[in-house]
């Protein structure tokens, strides 16, 4: 027995060894691959290819590790990127051009705008810009419209239509299945939580998001309407009618110039750079471009900068991460540029929908801190809702696009409810206390009337609070500012008009006010938050084809089940995993 024991062991030590050095391997060889990566050489005559496939956030991160050097990163594939690399190229004498070829993008409205205007600053270098497509989805021609000259497949389509937005709601969902959401909410917009009480949009959700949708299409055609030298009124017409949804139709109404395929396109390119007609041009995406010119930023004034903190995604308690805004890593973000005597002012880039309201209102109190030692604007994406204007209220300036989603001031608890289908199992729940309150809600018994006033006691005390904040930081009355709140949601535009926002512009123009207003002429940028690095996230940044094996949970349930069904399940694992009072805009505004 004691022999069958000792071969037991070894066997299993064997397969623990080769398991461990299998990954020892691994590891050696990514770093290994990471840090051997040639240098991108930027070649004469060369046209940028404008690849956004990789590209949907604001800021790709920074990485690092105290035990593992070769996990230092900072990955290039953020829009902020790209849009410096853009800068560079405006100068750069080996760019002639910007190219976009069957362009497809997961960046939002407001960062198309952002992007769509650093290419206009582009063209201005007397460059070109030219742009091709098989097929023309909507906010892709909206950000290709910026070109000089437009090319789309004769047998391709095109989609000129106006916005919509569909929302689904689940109350008899929750009747068929038994599992029910408890909702309390402050705010008659408050439609985070509408689609858990109801079967159809309120008379109020409907009037913001019609107000919303015509707010960001009139922002769209004002910019194409520009570009393509065509009114708002025909644009209008256009998208009506679908009179442009054939390349001819499109063609004729004048959004393209030209119908070919693409090895016409590119024998316009060459053209343009007077390459031969058997000769390949010099090509370098943006992302690789943007690599190679990684420390022209750094180039610039090392005494004077500006700090740019990245706040994108929902709201959490905790570290935070890449999706997510933590109050730690954003409080540590905020102590290394106030302490950092080269950092003479703080952007705060807010792309959040919200989240947890304590978490809001402690990073609330950064800006707070901050502001009183040096100036602090905050530049908002796409989103700055809710939990996400929460933290922009106190800023000594805010900056929105005019498609940027904002606003939405209101505060909801909501808390899953498995009675109903434990009932109808046969499961029965019962509680022994102390105290009358002495229990924690329970998931399994009916929620009880003294439980739900002690939740909207508090919905009521924190959307106060929420209240007091904006109405401090806006020099705006509580009541001016209850009625503009509610939970309503609003475009950049309206609220500028509103007084929630103070200028509409990009992420440029708040540094810019940021620099100006701490009295810098020659200054750079550097990024924050700057997160610990783990072997999961190393393998996540890399693009080497040996880990592809390594796939995001996220991104093996969206093969399964696809983008839409995957969106539901989200949305759903979202509300079950709520704790505390939230401050969160709709969950989902789905622009088509």
């Amino acid at each position: 027995m004691q022999f069958l024991k000792n071969v037991l062991s070894t066997i299993v030590g064997l397969f623990l060894f080769c398991l461990l050095f299998f990954f020892f391997i691994l590891i050696i060889a990514a770093a290994v691959g990471s840090s051997s990566k040639e240098t991108v050489e930027v070649k004469n005559n060369s046209v940028i290819e404008l690849d956004l496939s990789k590209v949907s956030m604001d800021y790709a991160g920074k990485f690092s590790s105290e035990k593992f050097a070769f996990f230092n990163e900072e990955p290039k594939n953020g829009l902020i990127n790209v849009l410096k690399a853009i800068d560079v190229a405006k100068t750069d004498s080996k760019i002639k051009g910007i190219t976009i070829t069957n362009n497809t993008n997961n960046l939002g409205v407001a960062q198309l705008k952002t992007l769509r205007d650093k290419i206009a600053e582009f063209k201005k270098s007397g460059k070109f810009v030219v742009s091709y497509a098989d097929t023309y989805a909507q906010t892709d021609y909206y950000l290709n419209s910026v070109a000089d000259t437009l090319y789309v497949n004769p047998v391709g389509e095109f989609e000129f239509k106006g916005l919509s937005s569909e929302l689904m709601f689940f109350k008899d969902f929750q009747e068929k299945s038994g599992i029910t959401m408890e909702v309390i909410r402050h705010g008659k917009y408050k439609s985070a939580v509408e689609p858990f009480i109801a079967n159809e949009m309120s008379p109020e959700n409907r009037e913001q998001m019609s107000g919303l949708l015509n707010d960001l299409w009139d922002s769209m055609i004002t910019d194409i309407a520009a570009s393509r030298k065509i009114s708002k009124d025909s644009l209008n017409s256009i998208a009506q009618n679908l009179s442009a949804r054939t390349p001819e139709m499109a063609k004729s109404r004048g959004l393209v110039d030209k119908i070919g395929y693409e090895d016409q396109y590119r024998a316009g390119i060459k053209k343009a750079l007077k390459v031969s007609k058997d000769e390949d041009y010099e090509e370098i995406s943006i992302l690789d471009y943007a690599e190679a010119n990684a420390a022209a930023d750094l180039l610039k004034s090392m005494e004077n900068q500006v700090a740019i903190i990245y706040a994108q995604g929902e709201i959490t308690n905790g570290e935070g991460g890449l999706n997510q805004v933590g109050e730690i890593s954003i409080r540590k973000a905020f102590k290394t540029a106030l302490e950092d005597d080269a950092v003479k002012a703080i952007v705060l880039r807010v792309d959040s929908p919200g989240g947890n309201a304590l978490t809001s209102d402690l990073i609330w109190r950064e800006v707070e801190l901050a502001k009183k030692k040096k100036p602090v604007v905050v530049s908002m994406g796409n989103y700055a809702a809710s939990g996400g204007y929460y933290i922009s209220c106190g800023a000594d300036r805010i900056f929105a696009e005019a498609s940027t989603i904002t606003g939405s001031i209101g505060v909801f608890g909501v808390l899953p409810n498995f009675s109903k289908v434990a009932n109808n199992l046969g499961v029965h729940a019962q509680t022994v206390s102390t105290h009358d309150n002495g229990a924690e809600y329970s998931l399994f018994q009916p929620m009880q009337d003294k439980t739900r006033n002690v939740i909207t006691q508090s919905v009521e005390q924190v959307y106060g609070v929420f209240v007091s904040r904006v109405a401090q930081g806006r020099k705006l009355s509580p009541e001016a500012v209850d009625a503009i709140g509610q939970g309503r949601v609003w475009s950049g535009t309206d609220a500028q008009r509103i007084g929630l926002v103070d200028e509409i512009g990009g992420l440029d123009a708040a540094v810019k006010y940021a620099a100006k207003k701490a009295n810098m002429k020659d200054y750079g940028t550097v990024d924050y938050p700057e997160y610990e690095a783990d072997f999961n996230t190393f393998l996540q940044n890399m693009g080497n084809s040996s880990v592809s094996m390594f796939q995001s949970r996220e991104s093996l349930i969206k093969q399964e089940v696809g983008e839409e069904n995957y969106r539901i399940i989200e949305r759903l694992r979202r509300v079950s995993q709520i704790k505390g009072t939230q401050a969160m805009m709709p969950f989902e505004i789905n622009i088509r």
